[in-house]
Protein backbone atom coordinates (compact mmCIF):
# COMPACT_ATOMS: atom_id res chain seq x y z
CA UNK A 1 0.00 0.00 0.00
CA UNK A 2 1.26 3.15 -0.21
CA UNK A 3 2.01 5.44 2.20
CA UNK A 4 2.22 9.60 2.64
CA UNK A 5 4.54 10.45 5.15
CA UNK A 6 5.82 14.38 5.96
CA UNK A 7 9.26 15.23 7.13
CA UNK A 8 9.55 17.74 9.26
CA UNK A 9 12.89 19.92 9.90
CA UNK A 10 14.36 23.47 10.46
CA UNK A 11 15.65 25.60 7.40
CA UNK A 12 18.59 27.47 7.84
CA UNK A 13 18.61 29.89 5.33
CA UNK A 14 21.27 32.31 4.56
CA UNK A 15 20.47 36.11 4.40
CA UNK A 16 20.48 36.22 0.63
CA UNK A 17 17.91 33.45 1.28
CA UNK A 18 15.70 35.28 3.77
CA UNK A 19 14.70 38.43 1.59
CA UNK A 20 12.83 36.39 -0.87
CA UNK A 21 11.53 33.77 1.30
CA UNK A 22 9.49 36.45 3.39
CA UNK A 23 8.61 38.24 -0.22
CA UNK A 24 7.26 35.13 -1.06
CA UNK A 25 5.44 34.41 2.11
CA UNK A 26 3.85 38.34 2.05
CA UNK A 27 2.48 37.14 -1.63
CA UNK A 28 1.10 34.04 -0.68
CA UNK A 29 -0.72 35.38 2.15
CA UNK A 30 -1.94 38.51 0.10
CA UNK A 31 -3.16 36.44 -2.64
CA UNK A 32 -5.44 34.38 -0.08
CA UNK A 33 -6.92 37.11 1.89
CA UNK A 34 -7.52 39.15 -1.54
CA UNK A 35 -9.07 36.25 -3.02
CA UNK A 36 -10.84 35.40 0.23
CA UNK A 37 -12.07 38.81 0.74
CA UNK A 38 -13.51 38.40 -2.70
CA UNK A 39 -15.64 35.42 -2.22
CA UNK A 40 -16.92 36.43 0.83
CA UNK A 41 -18.31 39.37 -0.91
CA UNK A 42 -19.53 37.33 -3.86
CA UNK A 43 -21.35 35.37 -0.53
CA UNK A 44 -22.98 38.57 1.06
CA UNK A 45 -24.26 39.30 -2.65
CA UNK A 46 -25.70 35.73 -3.56
CA UNK A 47 -23.03 35.58 -6.73
CA UNK A 48 -21.67 32.85 -7.92
CA UNK A 49 -18.32 31.85 -6.03
CA UNK A 50 -14.69 31.92 -7.70
CA UNK A 51 -13.43 28.21 -7.83
CA UNK A 52 -9.53 27.41 -8.61
CA UNK A 53 -9.88 28.28 -12.66
CA UNK A 54 -10.92 31.53 -11.84
CA UNK A 55 -8.81 32.30 -9.27
CA UNK A 56 -5.84 30.91 -10.89
CA UNK A 57 -7.17 33.58 -13.82
CA UNK A 58 -7.30 36.21 -11.43
CA UNK A 59 -3.79 35.48 -10.33
CA UNK A 60 -2.49 35.73 -13.42
CA UNK A 61 -4.13 38.91 -14.50
CA UNK A 62 -2.53 40.78 -11.32
CA UNK A 63 0.86 39.95 -12.00
CA UNK A 64 0.50 41.70 -15.02
CA UNK A 65 -0.64 45.04 -13.46
CA UNK A 66 1.54 48.09 -11.79
CA UNK A 67 -0.76 47.70 -8.36
CA UNK A 68 0.04 43.62 -7.61
CA UNK A 69 3.50 43.13 -9.74
CA UNK A 70 4.95 41.78 -6.89
CA UNK A 71 3.44 39.03 -7.09
CA UNK A 72 5.95 38.07 -10.08
CA UNK A 73 8.84 37.31 -7.09
CA UNK A 74 6.82 34.66 -5.48
CA UNK A 75 7.22 31.43 -7.47
CA UNK A 76 3.93 31.08 -9.72
CA UNK A 77 3.36 27.34 -8.68
CA UNK A 78 3.37 28.22 -5.42
CA UNK A 79 0.27 31.01 -5.78
CA UNK A 80 -1.53 28.59 -7.58
CA UNK A 81 -1.17 26.04 -4.71
CA UNK A 82 -2.40 28.72 -2.19
CA UNK A 83 -5.20 29.00 -4.75
CA UNK A 84 -6.25 25.74 -4.72
CA UNK A 85 -6.00 25.08 -0.76
CA UNK A 86 -8.56 28.18 -1.05
CA UNK A 87 -10.74 26.33 -3.28
CA UNK A 88 -10.66 23.21 -0.88
CA UNK A 89 -11.50 24.91 2.21
CA UNK A 90 -14.99 26.49 0.63
CA UNK A 91 -15.59 23.42 -0.59
CA UNK A 92 -15.24 21.83 2.57
CA UNK A 93 -17.01 24.61 3.85
CA UNK A 94 -19.95 23.49 1.96
CA UNK A 95 -19.56 19.77 2.74
CA UNK A 96 -22.60 18.40 4.50
CA UNK A 97 -20.07 15.34 5.49
CA UNK A 98 -17.64 18.07 7.26
CA UNK A 99 -18.39 17.46 11.03
CA UNK A 100 -16.79 20.80 11.62
CA UNK A 101 -17.59 22.90 8.35
CA UNK A 102 -17.03 27.09 8.71
CA UNK A 103 -15.81 29.15 6.10
CA UNK A 104 -12.25 30.41 5.66
CA UNK A 105 -10.37 32.73 8.00
CA UNK A 106 -7.82 35.48 6.94
CA UNK A 107 -4.34 34.97 7.31
CA UNK A 108 -2.35 37.51 9.69
CA UNK A 109 1.64 37.83 9.46
CA UNK A 110 3.23 35.46 11.87
CA UNK A 111 -0.41 33.69 12.80
CA UNK A 112 -2.20 31.46 10.34
CA UNK A 113 0.13 32.57 7.90
CA UNK A 114 -0.21 31.34 4.11
CA UNK A 115 3.04 29.07 3.74
CA UNK A 116 5.07 28.38 0.42
CA UNK A 117 4.03 24.87 -1.29
CA UNK A 118 6.23 23.87 -4.33
CA UNK A 119 4.72 21.04 -5.95
CA UNK A 120 7.70 20.02 -8.07
CA UNK A 121 11.34 20.19 -9.46
CA UNK A 122 12.86 19.75 -5.63
CA UNK A 123 16.58 18.01 -5.22
CA UNK A 124 17.48 17.12 -2.00
CA UNK A 125 21.06 16.06 -0.77
CA UNK A 126 20.64 14.23 2.14
CA UNK A 127 24.61 13.53 2.39
CA UNK A 128 24.94 17.39 2.51
CA UNK A 129 21.87 18.69 4.19
CA UNK A 130 20.94 20.56 1.88
CA UNK A 131 18.06 21.29 -0.62
CA UNK A 132 17.44 22.94 -4.23
CA UNK A 133 14.03 24.63 -4.01
CA UNK A 134 13.30 26.89 -7.51
CA UNK A 135 14.05 30.17 -7.21
CA UNK A 136 15.99 30.13 -3.81
CA UNK A 137 18.95 27.51 -4.88
CA UNK A 138 20.71 25.04 -2.49
CA UNK A 139 19.78 26.09 0.90
CA UNK A 140 20.92 24.21 4.09
CA UNK A 141 18.41 22.82 6.44
CA UNK A 142 18.96 20.63 10.25
CA UNK A 143 18.59 16.98 9.02
CA UNK A 144 17.40 14.97 11.87
CA UNK A 145 15.95 12.15 10.27
CA UNK A 146 16.31 9.81 6.71
CA UNK A 147 13.99 11.09 3.98
CA UNK A 148 12.02 7.95 2.51
CA UNK A 149 10.06 8.04 -0.84
CA UNK A 150 9.67 10.10 -3.53
CA UNK A 151 9.17 13.98 -2.93
CA UNK A 152 5.46 15.21 -3.86
CA UNK A 153 5.89 18.78 -2.44
CA UNK A 154 7.74 20.69 -0.17
CA UNK A 155 5.90 23.57 2.11
CA UNK A 156 8.31 26.46 3.66
CA UNK A 157 6.41 28.23 6.74
CA UNK A 158 7.15 31.10 9.20
CA UNK A 159 6.63 29.88 12.44
CA UNK A 160 7.13 32.09 15.94
CA UNK A 161 10.51 33.05 14.04
CA UNK A 162 11.74 30.23 12.91
CA UNK A 163 11.51 28.96 9.54
CA UNK A 164 10.30 25.04 8.93
CA UNK A 165 10.40 22.92 6.01
CA UNK A 166 8.15 20.04 5.52
CA UNK A 167 8.91 17.26 3.09
CA UNK A 168 6.14 15.39 1.59
CA UNK A 169 6.61 12.06 0.63
CA UNK A 170 5.43 8.46 -1.16
CA UNK A 171 6.08 5.36 -0.93
CA UNK A 172 5.50 1.42 -0.76
CA UNK A 173 5.17 -0.42 2.01
CA UNK A 174 4.15 -3.85 2.92
CA UNK A 175 0.53 -4.46 4.74
CA UNK A 176 1.36 -5.42 8.69
CA UNK A 177 -0.25 -7.02 11.69
CA UNK A 178 0.46 -5.53 14.96
CA UNK A 179 2.99 -7.31 17.22
CA UNK A 180 0.40 -6.84 20.41
CA UNK A 181 -2.62 -9.07 20.81
CA UNK A 182 -4.24 -6.50 23.46
CA UNK A 183 -6.66 -4.08 23.91
CA UNK A 184 -6.84 -1.39 25.89
CA UNK A 185 -9.42 1.69 26.92
CA UNK A 186 -8.44 5.58 27.24
CA UNK A 187 -10.34 7.97 29.17
CA UNK A 188 -8.58 11.76 28.52
CA UNK A 189 -9.21 14.52 31.40
CA UNK A 190 -7.87 17.26 32.42
CA UNK A 191 -6.73 16.21 35.98
CA UNK A 192 -5.25 13.18 34.48
CA UNK A 193 -4.35 13.41 30.66
CA UNK A 194 -5.21 10.11 30.40
CA UNK A 195 -6.53 6.48 32.31
CA UNK A 196 -5.70 3.26 30.51
CA UNK A 197 -8.14 0.27 31.45
CA UNK A 198 -4.88 -1.53 32.14
CA UNK A 199 -4.48 0.49 35.29
CA UNK A 200 -1.64 2.93 33.71
CA UNK A 201 -2.19 6.92 34.14
CA UNK A 202 -0.39 9.50 32.25
CA UNK A 203 0.28 12.60 34.13
CA UNK A 204 -0.21 16.46 31.97
CA UNK A 205 2.57 18.08 30.51
CA UNK A 206 0.39 21.31 31.26
CA UNK A 207 3.38 23.11 29.51
CA UNK A 208 1.14 26.35 28.44
CA UNK A 209 0.03 26.68 32.19
CA UNK A 210 3.79 26.22 33.74
CA UNK A 211 4.82 29.04 31.23
CA UNK A 212 2.15 31.26 31.77
CA UNK A 213 3.13 33.30 34.00
CA UNK A 214 6.85 34.08 32.10
CA UNK A 215 4.70 34.51 28.86
CA UNK A 216 2.53 37.07 30.46
CA UNK A 217 5.58 38.58 31.86
CA UNK A 218 7.25 38.77 28.71
CA UNK A 219 3.69 40.11 27.45
CA UNK A 220 3.74 42.83 29.94
CA UNK A 221 7.00 44.16 28.96
CA UNK A 222 6.01 44.68 25.15
CA UNK A 223 3.42 47.48 26.29
CA UNK A 224 6.21 49.49 27.47
CA UNK A 225 7.97 49.03 24.58
CA UNK A 226 7.48 51.76 21.32
CA UNK A 227 5.73 50.12 19.00
CA UNK A 228 7.60 49.21 15.96
CA UNK A 229 10.88 50.06 17.81
CA UNK A 230 14.01 48.15 17.78
CA UNK A 231 13.36 47.27 21.55
CA UNK A 232 9.50 46.40 20.84
CA UNK A 233 10.94 43.27 18.14
CA UNK A 234 13.14 42.22 20.64
CA UNK A 235 10.43 41.92 23.18
CA UNK A 236 8.33 40.28 20.54
CA UNK A 237 11.02 37.80 19.44
CA UNK A 238 11.02 36.76 23.31
CA UNK A 239 7.29 36.28 23.10
CA UNK A 240 7.68 34.28 20.26
CA UNK A 241 10.60 32.15 22.06
CA UNK A 242 8.23 31.27 25.04
CA UNK A 243 5.09 30.35 22.53
CA UNK A 244 7.83 28.08 20.58
CA UNK A 245 8.79 26.38 23.71
CA UNK A 246 4.81 25.44 24.91
CA UNK A 247 4.40 24.03 21.47
CA UNK A 248 7.38 22.16 21.60
CA UNK A 249 6.85 20.44 24.99
CA UNK A 250 3.72 19.51 24.05
CA UNK A 251 4.34 18.23 20.78
CA UNK A 252 7.41 15.85 22.58
CA UNK A 253 4.80 14.96 25.02
CA UNK A 254 2.14 13.90 22.83
CA UNK A 255 4.23 11.84 20.57
CA UNK A 256 6.32 10.11 23.14
CA UNK A 257 2.75 8.89 24.95
CA UNK A 258 1.03 8.14 21.29
CA UNK A 259 4.24 6.06 20.63
CA UNK A 260 4.07 3.91 23.78
CA UNK A 261 0.36 3.24 23.57
CA UNK A 262 0.68 2.30 20.15
CA UNK A 263 3.31 -0.18 20.49
CA UNK A 264 1.53 -2.01 23.27
CA UNK A 265 -1.87 -2.05 22.05
CA UNK A 266 -3.39 -3.65 18.82
CA UNK A 267 -6.81 -2.20 19.84
CA UNK A 268 -7.08 0.97 21.33
CA UNK A 269 -10.59 2.52 22.23
CA UNK A 270 -11.79 6.35 23.01
CA UNK A 271 -13.85 8.19 23.37
CA UNK A 272 -15.87 10.23 21.02
CA UNK A 273 -15.75 13.48 21.85
CA UNK A 274 -16.60 16.67 20.41
CA UNK A 275 -13.75 18.84 21.39
CA UNK A 276 -15.00 21.92 19.57
CA UNK A 277 -18.27 21.91 21.91
CA UNK A 278 -16.60 21.05 25.23
CA UNK A 279 -14.42 24.25 24.92
CA UNK A 280 -17.25 26.78 23.97
CA UNK A 281 -17.32 30.11 25.11
CA UNK A 282 -19.68 30.26 28.22
CA UNK A 283 -19.43 34.24 28.04
CA UNK A 284 -23.32 34.45 26.39
CA UNK A 285 -24.77 37.91 25.23
CA UNK A 286 -25.67 41.08 26.49
CA UNK A 287 -29.57 40.04 27.24
CA UNK A 288 -28.14 36.49 28.09
CA UNK A 289 -24.52 36.82 30.19
CA UNK A 290 -23.04 33.56 31.06
CA UNK A 291 -22.70 31.35 34.32
CA UNK A 292 -19.18 30.65 35.95
CA UNK A 293 -17.44 32.04 32.85
CA UNK A 294 -14.09 32.44 34.70
CA UNK A 295 -14.31 28.56 35.88
CA UNK A 296 -15.40 27.76 32.09
CA UNK A 297 -12.68 29.53 30.66
CA UNK A 298 -10.35 27.62 32.50
CA UNK A 299 -11.67 24.73 32.04
CA UNK A 300 -11.85 25.56 28.02
CA UNK A 301 -8.07 26.57 28.19
CA UNK A 302 -6.71 23.29 30.26
CA UNK A 303 -8.81 21.15 28.03
CA UNK A 304 -7.14 23.02 24.85
CA UNK A 305 -3.89 22.87 26.10
CA UNK A 306 -3.98 19.02 26.57
CA UNK A 307 -4.06 19.14 22.83
CA UNK A 308 -6.60 15.79 22.20
CA UNK A 309 -7.26 16.61 19.10
CA UNK A 310 -3.72 16.47 17.96
CA UNK A 311 -3.28 12.84 20.64
CA UNK A 312 -6.02 11.30 18.30
CA UNK A 313 -4.47 12.17 15.33
CA UNK A 314 -0.83 11.14 16.26
CA UNK A 315 -2.95 7.64 17.46
CA UNK A 316 -5.03 6.86 14.35
CA UNK A 317 -1.41 7.59 11.87
CA UNK A 318 0.50 5.58 13.93
CA UNK A 319 -2.38 2.76 14.51
CA UNK A 320 -2.38 2.63 10.93
CA UNK A 321 1.04 2.15 10.19
CA UNK A 322 1.53 -0.67 12.72
CA UNK A 323 -1.20 -2.37 11.65
CA UNK A 324 -3.52 -1.64 14.53
CA UNK A 325 -6.88 0.30 14.71
CA UNK A 326 -8.66 2.84 17.11
CA UNK A 327 -12.14 2.78 17.59
CA UNK A 328 -14.22 5.82 19.17
CA UNK A 329 -17.39 4.68 21.52
CA UNK A 330 -20.14 7.20 22.45
CA UNK A 331 -18.59 8.94 25.74
CA UNK A 332 -22.14 9.33 27.44
CA UNK A 333 -21.90 7.88 31.05
CA UNK A 334 -18.84 6.38 30.99
CA UNK A 335 -18.31 7.60 34.71
CA UNK A 336 -21.36 6.80 36.47
CA UNK A 337 -21.72 3.08 34.64
CA UNK A 338 -20.49 0.20 36.96
CA UNK A 339 -18.17 -1.99 35.15
CA UNK A 340 -19.48 -4.57 38.09
CA UNK A 341 -23.35 -4.78 37.42
CA UNK A 342 -24.28 -2.45 34.50
CA UNK A 343 -26.12 -0.13 36.93
CA UNK A 344 -26.08 3.33 35.26
CA UNK A 345 -26.93 6.43 38.01
CA UNK A 346 -25.72 9.72 38.37
CA UNK A 347 -25.15 9.28 42.16
CA UNK A 348 -22.51 6.92 41.31
CA UNK A 349 -20.33 9.21 40.68
CA UNK A 350 -19.60 10.38 44.33
CA UNK A 351 -16.54 13.14 43.33
CA UNK A 352 -13.96 13.56 40.64
CA UNK A 353 -11.87 10.96 41.22
CA UNK A 354 -14.35 8.53 43.05
CA UNK A 355 -16.95 5.53 42.13
CA UNK A 356 -19.24 3.57 44.25
CA UNK A 357 -22.06 1.85 42.37
CA UNK A 358 -25.42 2.66 44.57
CA UNK A 359 -26.68 -0.84 43.65
CA UNK A 360 -23.84 -3.72 44.11
CA UNK A 361 -21.82 -0.81 46.23
CA UNK A 362 -18.45 -1.45 43.90
CA UNK A 363 -15.77 0.90 44.48
CA UNK A 364 -13.08 2.27 42.70
CA UNK A 365 -11.31 5.04 40.49
CA UNK A 366 -13.94 7.62 38.62
CA UNK A 367 -11.25 7.74 35.50
CA UNK A 368 -10.49 3.51 35.50
CA UNK A 369 -13.91 2.57 35.63
CA UNK A 370 -14.78 5.16 33.21
CA UNK A 371 -11.49 3.79 30.87
CA UNK A 372 -13.07 -0.12 31.96
CA UNK A 373 -16.58 1.20 30.19
CA UNK A 374 -14.63 2.63 27.17
CA UNK A 375 -12.96 -0.83 26.27
CA UNK A 376 -16.09 -2.73 27.09
CA UNK A 377 -17.98 -0.67 24.46
CA UNK A 378 -15.43 -0.61 21.86
CA UNK A 379 -15.03 -4.93 22.33
CA UNK A 380 -18.98 -5.14 22.22
CA UNK A 381 -18.51 -2.82 18.75
CA UNK A 382 -16.12 -5.50 17.31
CA UNK A 383 -18.53 -8.57 18.03
CA UNK A 384 -21.43 -6.71 16.25
CA UNK A 385 -18.84 -5.66 13.71
CA UNK A 386 -17.57 -9.43 13.35
CA UNK A 387 -21.50 -10.06 12.87
CA UNK A 388 -21.73 -8.55 9.62
CA UNK A 389 -22.31 -4.75 10.46
CA UNK A 390 -19.70 -2.11 9.09
CA UNK A 391 -19.24 0.66 11.24
CA UNK A 392 -16.01 2.94 12.51
CA UNK A 393 -18.05 4.55 15.85
CA UNK A 394 -20.73 3.65 18.02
Amino acid sequence: MKRMQAYPFQLLPKNKHLSHINASLGANRFVWNKLLAMNLYRLEQKMPLLWYQEMAWTIAFWKQSEDYGFLNEAPAQSLQQTAKALDRAFRDAFDKKQVNKRLPQFKRLNKREAGIKYPQHIVLDQGNTVIKIPKLGWVRYRHSRVVEGKIKNVTISRTSGQYMLSIQTEREVEEVIHESKTAVGIDLGVVNFATLSDGMVIAPKNSFKHLSEKLAKAQRKLKTKVKFSNNWKKQKRRIQQVHRKIAHVRKDFLHQTSNTISKNHAMIVMEDLKICNMSKSAGGTIEEPGRQVAQKSGLNRSILDQAWGEFRRQLEYKQEWRGGRVVYVDPKHTSQTCPQCGHQAKENRLSQAEFRCVECFFEGNADKVASQNILCRGLGFLNYKNRGTHGARL
